[in-house]
């Protein structure tokens, strides 16, 4: 089954010159139509698959899906519209991205699957660390696997010049401990959103995730 049509990227594309209200409002019924409800159908068929296979996930889209409306507060960029769709799907949502979960953003462009900790807190981010150092060879396992370096090839994140002494040793044979960001993901071409496999494409990511994903959730909780 297919969720959206070629119009869901046709959309964005003519938004992308026509980025104020006086267009958007215009062309509401269609951003509904091609958009809103056949992404909102998508991500809550994504909750339902994963709920079977991790029950704490029950949220709804409402709870996840990211808001088409920029914030231009702090931003020179004065749009007022993003130019792609986007969710984190996990078991509290757009509440605690630090959770992690399942993040897709779907474009003109291209589709990403992501997953990790993509904005820990000091706390987390030491008990990230402390987990790696307990057992630097598991950790290393997890990310090694086949499958999930097929998908996502490595785990990426901005890292810190200087680490704690305790973790200094572990440094050595596992670089990735000195990481202040743990995340993965994977972009994928733009026609990949009308693909009639699209949910089964996501869950397949999602499964080759799951073992790196359990490892940092339970570090963090």
């Amino acid at each position: 089954m297919s969720y959206f049509t070629d119009d869901f990227s046709e959309f964005f594309k003519e938004l992308a010159p026509n980025n104020n209200t006086e267009w958007f409002h215009a062309n509401k019924p269609r951003y509904e139509k091609s958009v809103k409800e056949p992404f909102e159908a998508f991500v809550e068929k994504i909750i339902e698959e994963i709920s079977k296979l991790d029950p704490e996930y029950q949220i709804t889209p409402k709870e996840c899906i990211f808001r088409l409306h920029r914030d231009v507060r702090f931003s020179k960029d004065k749009s007022s519209y993003k130019l792609f769709s986007s969710v984190v799907i996990s078991p509290k949502g757009r509440k605690d991205k630090s959770i992690p979960g399942l993040y897709l953003k779907l474009s003109p462009e291209d589709m990403w699957i992501m997953g990790g900790c993509y904005d820990p807190s000091t706390a987390q981010l030491q008990k990230i660390r402390t987990a790696i150092s307990r057992d630097p060879k598991a950790f290393r396992a997890l990310i090694e696997q086949p499958d999930f370096k097929e998908k996502f090839g490595e785990l990426k994140g901005e890292v810190n010049k200087r680490i704690p002494k305790e973790f200094q040793k572990v440094f050595k044979t596992e670089p990735l401990i000195a990481n202040k960001q743990f995340y993965y993901g994977t972009r994928l071409p733009p026609e990949t959103i009308t693909n009639n496999n699209l949910v089964s494409l996501v869950m397949d990511h999602w499964n080759s995730m799951q073992p790196v994903s359990d490892f940092l959730t339970e570090a963090i909780t």
